[in-house]
C-alpha cells in the first residue's frame, strides 16, 4: 500500500493504491482499472494539452480513478465522483494523472517484489 498526496486546487488530496484498488474500481464502475489506466496513458501522449488524444470518456475514466484511489485513502470522501468533484474548481488531468500512473506504477512494482521474494522463500 503507497500513499501520496496532490495539491488539486489549493486543497492537499491523499491518494493511495493498495491491491484493493482493482476490486474496489470493478465492482463501483464494472471496468478493468489495468486496461482503462493504460488506455489513459496512451491518451495523454506525452502530457502534452495540444498532443492529447482524450475525450468525454477518457476524462470520464480519469475521474472515476482518481475518486477511487482518494476515497480509498480518505473514507469521508463523498460517496459519488460528481459530489467529490464538486469540491473543485479545477481538476487538471495532465497534473493528476501522470502522478496517480506514477503511484499505481510504484504499487505494482512493490506488490512483483513481494511476490518474488515469497516465492524465493517457498521454493524447494
Amino acid at each position: 500500500m503507497l500513499k501520496t498526496t496532490i495539491e488539486i486546487d489549493g486543497k492537499p488530496v491523499v491518494f493511495k493504491a493498495s491491491a484493493a484498488i482493482p476490486r474496489i474500481y470493478r465492482i463501483k464502475f464494472r471496468r478493468d482499472i489495468y486496461k482503462d489506466l493504460r488506455l489513459l496513458e496512451n491518451s495523454i501522449g506525452e502530457n502534452d494539452e495540444d498532443d492529447s488524444h482524450l475525450d468525454l470518456f477518457s476524462l470520464e475514466l480519469f475521474e472515476n480513478i482518481a475518486y477511487i484511489m482518494a476515497k480509498h485513502a480518505d473514507p469521508s470522501i463523498p460517496d459519488s465522483p460528481e459530489e467529490w468533484l464538486d469540491e473543485f474548481s479545477t481538476f487538471s488531468i495532465y497534473q493528476i494523472l501522470p502522478q496517480l500512473i506514477e503511484l499505481w506504477g510504484l504499487n505494482t512494482e512493490v506488490e512483483i517484489d513481494s511476490k518474488k521474494k515469497l516465492d524465493q522463500l517457498t521454493a524447494k
